[in-house]
Formats: structure tokens, C-alpha cells, sequence
């Protein structure tokens, strides 16, 4: 990444969201400032919620021309005319995912903190590693994307990278220079004013 690029935003969903409610609140936060990649991250595993939840996003995302994207549910984004997928198990089904879904669609892989895996995913066809969580989180085990990995990737790598999990101000004025992508979800849905608190992170882009 040139030294001139900031990096984008690559805004998660909430694990669990109101449809009657959530995308109205992402349409303004869509319309507040530029958003590369929206990804649909629900918890439940009902396949006719989270359909209901792709069909509601995909207008909001598309009208804007952001791309939607889903973890981990292949078959879901191919039926449902979304972007692409965000695979959760490193690289193994890169390979796979990329020859069902064809060479247009997004494939994303989350690699944890793990060098290797993500180099691995891009050899098999990845159009982008995600690395995380940056931050302290009671989730997992303990492990943390130190600052070192992603230096060492923007230097030696070009597939993009993206930080993601329990971001703060300080991690993204730090990790700003290093990172093409920043993976913010939950950081901001907690929040009171959603959109204030993406602006507050954007503006620590810089």
C-alpha cells in the first residue's frame, strides 16, 4: 500500500439485529461516509433469517454500490446475489470456494494471527486476508494481530489485509499506516451514535 493511501472501511454486521430496524441505521451510516465492503456476520445458523437479512442489506448496499458479502455461508451467497464470502477457517476451503463461486465473486480469509495461513489463502486464491483480533477480547485464546504482522505483510505482500477485532482509537492510529482495511463492527453498533463513532475512527485514519 502507498504511503499516500489510507486505509478503507470494511464495515461487520452485528451478530444479532432487528430487521425491522438495523437497515434503516446502516443506510445512514452507509450514506456518512465511504464504506468499501459490508460483511453480513449473524450469529444464528437459521437459514431463512439470515436470507431475510441478505435480501434487506443487498438493497441498501447495492443502491450505494457497496458490496455485501457473507461469512462463511457459500451456498447462501451465490443464491442470494451477494458479493462474495468471508471464510472463518484460514485457508482451507479458499481453493474450493473460489472454484464454486467463480473468479468475480469476493473471497475473503480470516487467518487469526497466523502468518502462514494467510499466506496460504492467497496462494489459493483469496482477493484479501483478514487478521485479528488487534485488540484485547475476552473471545478466543488470548492471542492478539500484533502491529509486527501487519507491518511485515504491507511490506512483503500485496494481496490487501485487513485488522479487525476489538479496534480502539490508539490501535487504528497505530495500525493505520500498515493495514489496507479496517474490520469495524461492534466497535461502532454499541455505541449511542453509530455514525459519530465511525467518523471518530475515520478521522484517526490520518
Amino acid at each position: 500500500m502507498a504511503e499516500t493511501e489510507l486505509p478503507q472501511i470494511y464495515l461487520i454486521t452485528p451478530p444479532e439485529f432487528e430487521l425491522g430496524r438495523f437497515p434503516d441505521q446502516l443506510a445512514r451510516t452507509l450514506d456518512s461516509t465511504e464504506i468499501a465492503c459490508v460483511r453480513l456476520a449473524l450469529a444464528t445458523r437459521d437459514e431463512d433469517r439470515i436470507s431475510r437479512a441478505a435480501d434487506a442489506l443487498r438493497e441498501v448496499t447495492h443502491a450505494r454500490d457497496v458490496a455485501l458479502v457473507i461469512a462463511e455461508h457459500v451456498m447462501l451467497a451465490e443464491r442470494l446475489g451477494l458479493d462474495g464470502v468471508h471464510l472463518t477457517d484460514a485457508a482451507r476451503s479458499v481453493r474450493k470456494v473460489r472454484k464454486d463461486l467463480g473468479d468475480d465473486a469476493i473471497v475473503g480469509a480470516f487467518c487469526g494471527t497466523s502468518r502462514h495461513d494467510g499466506m496460504n489463502a492467497g496462494e489459493a486464491g483469496a482477493d484479501y486476508v483478514s487478521f485479528g483480533p488487534v485488540g484485547a477480547t475476552p473471545l478466543g485464546d488470548g492471542s492478539r494481530a500484533e502491529h509486527e504482522l501487519f507491518e511485515w505483510w504491507s511490506m512483503m505482500i500485496e494481496l490487501p489485509v485487513v485488522a479487525e477485532g476489538a479496534l480502539d482509537l490508539e490501535m487504528i492510529r497505530t495500525l493505520a499506516p500498515v493495514t489496507d482495511f479496517f474490520g469495524i463492527g461492534e466497535e461502532i453498533w454499541r455505541a449511542d451514535d453509530p455514525v459519530a463513532q465511525l467518523t471518530a475512527f475515520r478521522d484517526a485514519f490520518c
